[in-house]
């Protein structure tokens, strides 16, 4: 049996590596705007991944309801954990970002920063909108 340390390591790895593939996905998403779900639409979250579900495993309208209904039942564990996270995450992101900014020209870093603005910007559009929202790098 885990002991509580291990348990809450785990669980830290587990929403980690959610929350880096959800963050792949929406990068993925938002590079590809003729993706799944159609044009790049503000639909996020949970929404966006039951539309490239259904598009991806042709799921049928009771499979599309019952995979809805598991989202919305595991969203107050998601959002609780991320909120655990974030400020870690963010912290980490910020490295990364000063990692990356130091390998860049100074025109490269402008537009680096630009492309990290719209990012951000379109994150909080849909986080508005009642949807979830991505992660930029």
């Amino acid at each position: 049996m885990l002991n509580r340390s291990k348990l809450a390591a785990v669980g830290l790895l587990a929403a980690v590596f959610v929350a880096g593939g959800l963050a792949g996905w929406g990068g993925h998403e938002a590079a590809d705007h003729d993706g799944p779900g159609g044009g790049g639409g503000s639909r996020r979250g949970p929404e966006k991944m039951i539309a490239y579900l259904s598009h991806e495993l042709k799921l049928s309208d009771a499979q599309r309801d019952s995979v809805r209904a598991i989202f919305a039942r595991h969203r107050p564990e998601t959002d609780s954990l991320w909120a655990q996270v974030r400020p870690r995450f963010d912290s980490i992101k910020a490295r990364i970002r000063g990692e990356i900014d130091a390998q860049l020209t100074p025109a490269q870093r402008g537009r680096h920063e630009q492309l990290i603005k719209e990012a951000e910007h379109h994150r909080n559009e849909a986080q508005a909108a009642g949807g979830g929202g991505g992660t930029n790098a």
